[in-house]
């Protein structure tokens, strides 16, 4: 999984420049690093309140903001340029407790040395969120213990059809918000089965 599209445009000027700069002495680093810069430097649309809403790995970099999945998008991109194969992942979420409704979170698997995927969650730290980069363990920002939640066991070359539509739909944050993607299963096979 390494191969560029629109969205994941992992050749961009901006992308293989900060990818460069990200890049460690070995794979691991190289993953943490670019992990935490997206968790990190990238802030959460939804935690910042403020658009445009981003899609394309080149155009959260340069605006500085996205959601879940555009983050991914990101994070996917900069493994990429780097070499590293990896994809996105989406977890099925409760939007507040136990009871419907439900949307879609985006994540991002890579392959270590080991030649096994691990999962991250780039999304942003928070009160009550706290993803890490903590090989083998994963630390995602969200456990799925409610009814309808799940992780889907897969990896994605490209972002899920319902997940794109979403952000295409949307310029502003809050419109997006209102309008998040779901699924109860992904719309077709994954590239990659974990689990």
């Amino acid at each position: 999984m390494l191969a560029a599209s629109a969205v994941i445009d992992h050749a961009h000027p901006s992308i293989v420049s900060l990818a460069s700069a990200l890049r460690g002495v070995d794979r691991e680093s190289t993953a943490r690093a670019s992990f935490e810069w997206v968790r990190d430097q990238i802030a959460h649309s939804v935690d910042a309140r403020r658009g445009p809403v981003t899609c394309v790995a080149s155009n959260v970099l340069r605006e500085g903001t996205g959601y879940c999945y555009a983050k991914s998008h990101l994070l996917v991109a900069l493994l990429r340029a780097n070499g590293i194969p990896s994809g996105l992942v989406y977890q099925r979420l409760t939007l507040s407790g136990p009871n419907p409704p439900h949307c879609l979170h985006g994540l991002v698997a890579l392959e270590l040395d080991s030649g096994a995927y691990f999962r991250v969650d780039p999304r942003g730290n928070k009160p009550g969120v706290d993803a890490r980069f903590e090989p083998p363990i994963e630390r995602l920002a969200f456990a799925t213990p409610h009814a309808g939640e799940r992780l889907f066991p897969g990896v994605f070359a490209a972002p899920l059809p319902e997940v794109l539509a979403a952000l295409r739909r949307h310029t502003e944050w809050d419109a997006l918000l209102r309008d998040l993607p779901d699924a109860e299963t992904p719309s077709r096979p994954p590239d990659v089965t974990l689990d």
